[in-house]
């Protein structure tokens, strides 16, 4: 921190390095409270969908949307790229603020000016790829935001500040990245507005727990508990969501009962709009249903076309 602070008078020149919209919106805050942004670094554009169409990431689209006039930077890598550090050299930063970029920053760049991430968890819990999700999926009572001051480390560096979300019984995992997003681009003006005066608190990593990048086949389910079915779906419902080993689509659900024992997976009720479904601990509520290669349906559709009944198993 004491080398930081022997710079030059700071005029708040910022890098700001970021890809998906959770990084967009801190970074439109920073625009909006007139931040000298001077480059923005982010994933290169990539193919998406059944036509492989070339797509830049959120956050550069938003640039081109909106005429940001700013130099956009999207290496394959950092590491070992000289070129690139050159580059960051020549942008004379004060700042390098960082959200959900999706690369780790060499020794070479964290030393050209203090580098600041917006984690969205509460360190030392949930280092790494995954944070929100895991939040969701152990139903913890609060997430939120942590300021850090980057190190070589997997978010391991020096806490600079914090925000709490608290995390509420329909919360999902969209409308957390939605929510936390705002948090975090509050938090980072926040930090920067008094980056000088803050007392940065090392982390405890004897606390600490890390997440990993998520894999499709997590989403896979069964109906032997509706509260933790209900939980990995609040927390992979956006991607890469829940479904049986049949492969079909369970989206909508909500938990009806968390202790009584049924039959797994047998049908309890079919409502007007929804169906009950019973597992080996509780029952949950399922509004709509995806089978393999078709369209989405209510799960009363579903049901009457499966000639699905009370009683019946869904597999």
């Amino acid at each position: 921190m004491e080398r930081y602070l022997k710079r030059r008078k700071m005029s708040k020149r910022i890098v700001f390095m970021g890809t998906p919209s959770y990084a967009t919106v801190i970074f439109a805050k920073l625009l909006e409270k007139n931040f000298n942004v001077v480059a923005l670094f982010t994933q290169s554009d990539k193919k998406v969908g059944r036509k492989q169409e070339l797509t830049p990431p959120h956050i550069k689209q938003y640039c081109l949307d909106h005429n940001i006039n700013l130099p956009i930077y999207q290496p394959q890598r950092l590491r070992d790229n000289q070129e690139m550090v050159d580059a960051l050299y020549s942008l004379k930063p004060d700042f390098i603020v960082v959200a959900a970029y999706g690369q780790i920053l060499p020794k070479s760049i964290l030393d050209i000016a203090p580098c600041i991430n917006l984690h969205a968890s509460l360190l030392p819990k949930y280092r790494g790829a995954s944070p929100i999700q895991e939040a969701l999926l152990h139903d913890d009572e609060y997430t939120g935001v942590t300021a850090m001051l980057m190190e070589e480390g997997l978010d391991t560096g020096d806490i600079l500040g914090f925000k709490y979300l608290k995390i509420t019984p329909t919360l999902e995992v969209a409308q957390a990245f939605e929510t936390l997003s705002h948090v975090a681009a509050d938090l980072t003006i926040e930090t920067l507005n008094h980056f000088s005066s803050l007392n940065p608190l090392p982390q405890n990593s004897a606390l600490s727990s890390l997440c990993k990048k998520i894999k499709k086949e997590e989403g896979e389910v069964d109906f032997s508990d509706a509260k933790a079915l209900v939980l990995k779906y609040k927390a992979y419902s956006f991607w890469p969501g829940v479904f049986l080993s049949s492969g079909l689509k369970l989206k909508g659900i909500t938990l009806v009962d968390e202790t009584l024992a049924h039959q797994a997976g047998e049908i309890l009720a079919i409502n007007k709009e929804s169906v009950v479904v019973g597992c080996a601990t509780g029952a949950i509520e399922i509004k709509t249903l995806q089978a393999p290669s078709k369209k989405e349906l209510s799960s009363v559709d579903y049901f009457r076309g499966q000639r699905l009944q009370v009683g019946d198993i869904l597999a």
